[in-house]
């Protein structure tokens, strides 16, 4: 069982990842590199006020160093963010697969994109109402800070949803609720003031469309896993 698991992880990932990539290639690629555009001339400002011109306010939240490390634009930038997209593809399988064995659920393609929705529900729709993705030169609230509310937020959704739907008891149904709403009641952290190098309409463009890639994402996901699993899972798994 553990092996099937691990095969159709892999499978499932590297399948759903490799179109995420693709899809992200002409989708929110673009809307990044615009911004950086916007970014870049900011900081040559930046360079031309130590001469003594004008130029635009830092974004909090968006300083970089020196030694900070990026890949090279082109097939060095996009090798390493379509790795990143199989990577994460891979790891959401296992975690859909593993919801779902712990949960008694039968792994076919439907019922694997139904859990994938609740997928997406915990991490792109709860996270993205405390914390909209951004472009470069948007800013931000500390990385840290804002790391520990996105895994706290994902992991209380999916357990709040967990208890609604699966449970469904007057307790439950009040303790799922109160673990949806509480990330919110709590507070994403912010950047200190709202600034940003690019244009608002980029921003909501990006915003917008990274929630559409991420539910896509998501049921990829759920269709590769659902479908690998249905073939390579031994009889009565």
């Amino acid at each position: 069982m553990l092996r099937t698991v691990l095969v159709v992880g892999l499978l499932a990932g590297l399948a759903a990842g490799l179109a995420t990539a693709v899809l992200q290639h002409f989708t929110t690629v673009p809307l990044i590199l615009a911004a950086e555009a916007y970014e870049t001339a900011a900081a040559d400002g930046v360079a031309l006020a130590a001469h003594g011109d004008d130029a635009p306010a830092a974004v909090p939240g968006h300083a970089h160093g020196a030694a900070a490390w990026s890949p090279a634009d082109g097939i060095e930038r996009t090798l390493a963010t379509s790795v990143a997209t199989v990577v994460s593809a891979i790891g959401f399988s296992l975690v859909l697969m593993a919801a779902m064995l712990l949960a008694g659920e039968r792994i076919t393609p439907a019922r694997a994109l139904a859990f994938a929705a609740a997928g997406f529900a915990a991490t792109g729709l709860a996270t993205g109402l405390g914390l909209a993705p951004v472009l470069p030169g948007s800013a931000a609230g500390p990385v840290l800070d804002r790391q520990v509310w996105w895994f706290a937020t994902a992991i209380a959704t999916a357990g709040g949803l967990y208890l609604m739907l699966r449970v469904r008891t007057a307790v439950a149904l009040a303790a799922g609720a109160i673990l949806v709403a509480l990330p919110h009641l709590v507070g994403a952290p912010q950047a200190e003031g709202y600034a940003s190098l690019v244009p608002a309409e980029l921003a909501a463009h990006f915003a917008s469309t990274s929630l559409v890639v991420h539910a896509a994402f998501w049921a990829m996901v759920g269709v590769a896993t659902g479908w690998l699993w249905q073939r390579l899972a031994p009889a009565g798994a």
